[in-house]
């Protein structure tokens, strides 16, 4: 583990951070900020700006790159470190940066502390490293832009998982307390414990795979999906009790493959379980376990959430009593549509018989039989059309009212189906004697 390096923070003056704001401000319509560019936005002269942007390329914190159309000066990973220890150091957040205790694909994790000694955990965002380039397909940080900088996600994604943590923190879940964030930098609590990955050993693995299939099904309750729900992402301290981190990955229940990520994250549990502690477990939560208490992704705007889709799925839930009510009238407006059809055709079919008949009563008694007959035969057909039709309409009103409402159950099937795994005393041996209230 290395250190991040501050040492230049504290001898770069008001200029030197008046220039790399200016670089990153030039970096919102430029891959490469020309240096005439950085001075106007600065406002400092030529000569002054130029001396500057020479000493900040030598500390690496600004790059200098040429091409055939341009050249001018791009931010580093470490300019823009050191423009959010600047503003959370101003805040008095931060004082001190201490060693690196975590790295991820995505992301760094340093030890900082406060002017009374306090510790917290400074994570700073890396979009954009080699392991971690296929964004654009696994996140919806683009939107409807085609390029952006990997500075501006990292800044979307600390952003997002402040807003995650801070929402799921006011609601009592087990996650760290978000202190602050600036650009990329996120400020939390620290948490005492160690990662699941590195846990050899439990005394009650049963009671901790309870706790975390009731985590899985809370947050779906809440209207999230975590996505990434696994060893990795989970802190167990001394009592075996879990907290959760990492969230720029979270979705709404209304993305389009919410099923597929609340599975893999359960399947992850299960098989980390199953490995690691040879506890393996019949009983687990499925997609139609959930059921929703309240819109926390409406709140934050999580990932796949889409406004009219959650409104209508709020107020007429699938197969609901109002969508049946609406099935209902169609079908009546159809049928009526189709009787009123059906008896102007035989008004019809009897004026034209009855013309029919005007038409031919000089010919002889025996054709007047046969039209008759025909007369019949042709009412006849329409009236057995007429009671097929009601037929029809009957039977189509007794399928929607018998139709099913998953989502609108008694109060004996919510019981029934909770999810709670809470209450229960599992041993590693009887793993059949789990039950899911």
């Amino acid at each position: 583990m290395g250190k991040l390096n501050v040492v230049m923070l504290r001898y770069l003056s008001r200029e030197h951070f008046r220039v790399l704001t200016a670089v990153e401000m030039g970096m919102k319509n430029h891959e490469i900020v020309p240096a005439s560019l950085i001075a106007s936005i600065a406002s400092l002269k030529h000569g002054g700006c130029n001396k500057i942007l020479r000493e900040l390329a030598k500390h690496k914190l600004v790059a200098y790159e040429r091409t055939k159309t341009v050249q001018g000066y791009r931010l580093t990973n470490a300019g823009y470190d050191y423009l959010a220890l600047k503003t959370l150091s101003s805040r008095q957040v931060i004082t001190s940066v201490g060693n690196q205790m975590g790295v991820g694909k995505e992301s760094d994790i340093y030890i900082v502390a406060n002017e009374e000694e306090q510790q917290f955990a400074l994570k700073l965002h890396r979009l954009g490293r080699t392991s971690f380039r296929n964004l654009k397909n696994k996140r919806d940080y683009h939107k409807h832009r085609h390029k952006m900088s990997w500075l501006y996600l990292s800044r979307i994604a600390a952003m997002k998982e402040f807003a995650y943590m801070k929402a799921l923190h006011d609601r009592e879940f087990p996650v760290p307390k978000p202190i602050d964030y600036n650009r990329h930098a996120v400020v939390m609590e620290l948490v005492d414990g160690y990662p699941l990955c590195q846990v050899h050993q439990m005394e009650d693995p049963a009671a901790v795979y309870s706790e975390l299939m009731d985590l899985i099904v809370k947050l779906a309750n809440h209207g999230l999906i975590h996505g990434d729900f696994n060893e990795f992402n989970l802190i167990l301290d001394n009592d075996d009790h879990a907290t959760l981190i990492d969230f720029p990955q979270m979705m709404s229940t209304f993305h389009a493959n919410a099923e597929w990520y609340f599975d893999r994250d359960v399947n992850c549990i299960k098989e980390f379980f199953k490995k690691r502690f040879n506890y393996e477990s019949e009983l687990f939560p499925t997609f139609q376990d959930i059921r929703r208490e309240c819109s926390l992704d409406k709140e934050i705007a999580a990932s796949g959430y889409a406004k009219e889709m959650q409104d209508d799925e709020l107020l007429y839930p699938s197969d609901s009593d109002e969508d049946n009510n609406t099935e209902l009238l169609e079908l009546a407006g159809d049928a009526e549509n189709e009787l009123s059809f059906l008896s102007k055709d035989e008004e019809n079919s009897e004026n034209f018989l009855s013309e029919v008949g005007d038409l031919s009563e000089s010919r002889a008694s025996d054709s007047t039989a046969s039209s008759s007959e025909e007369e019949t035969d042709a009412a006849g057909s329409c009236e057995n059309t007429q009671r097929l039709n009601v037929a029809q309409l009957s039977s189509a009103l007794e399928r929607a009212e018998g139709t099913a409402v998953p989502w609108r159950s008694s109060e004996d099937a919510e019981s029934s189906a909770n999810t709670s795994f809470k209450n229960r005393n599992v041993t590693e041996n009887d793993c059949s004697s789990a039950t899911l209230v």
